[in-house]
């Protein structure tokens, strides 16, 4: 069983706030960027390796790899999963990954979507992936940094 800390939205992936604050809440020694596109793109990657915090590993993989693979993880690594979307998590979830818990960090504001948190926007889509991960038992918890208070998680359905 891998051993995932935490799983996070945050459509920027890896930057100062998950480098910096979240990473040392959670205390993880390698995160997880799952996210078709960032797993092609060396430039990206090399953007968020700068901002990863120094002696902890990045990885850079598809739904579909990370699905794949999650299972042979080392129990000496302490997984820290970030994703773009709440609908990728629903297909790791789907997959097979164990994910238990996710943090909603930032989803921007966009066309089609309203927002409902301090830096949370949602479309229908995103409602739906929500709704199916909390059917599937996966606590959900709106929290932009660790030290702020949680957000009520209703307002997404709202």
């Amino acid at each position: 069983m891998p051993n995932i800390l935490l799983t996070r939205i945050d459509n920027r992936l890896i930057h100062g706030q998950v480098a910096t604050q979240w990473n040392s809440s959670v205390g993880s020694n390698l995160i997880l960027v799952a996210n078709d596109k960032v797993a092609g793109d060396k430039m990206r990657q090399n953007l968020m390796d700068m901002a990863a915090p120094s002696g902890v590993a990045t990885r850079y993989f598809t739904l579909e790899k990370t699905i794949e693979i999650i299972d042979k993880a080392a129990d000496r690594q302490k997984i820290f999963i970030i994703c773009e979307n709440p609908i990728d998590v629903l297909k790791l979830v789907e997959g097979g990954v164990p994910i238990k818990k996710v943090n909603i960090g930032n989803m921007h504001m966009s066309e089609g979507k309203r927002q409902v948190a301090t830096s949370v926007a949602v479309d229908e889509a995103d409602v739906e992936a929500f709704r199916k991960l909390q059917e599937k038992g996966v606590e959900l918890e709106i929290r932009r940094v660790p030290s702020m208070q949680k957000e009520d998680v209703s307002k997404l359905f709202s």
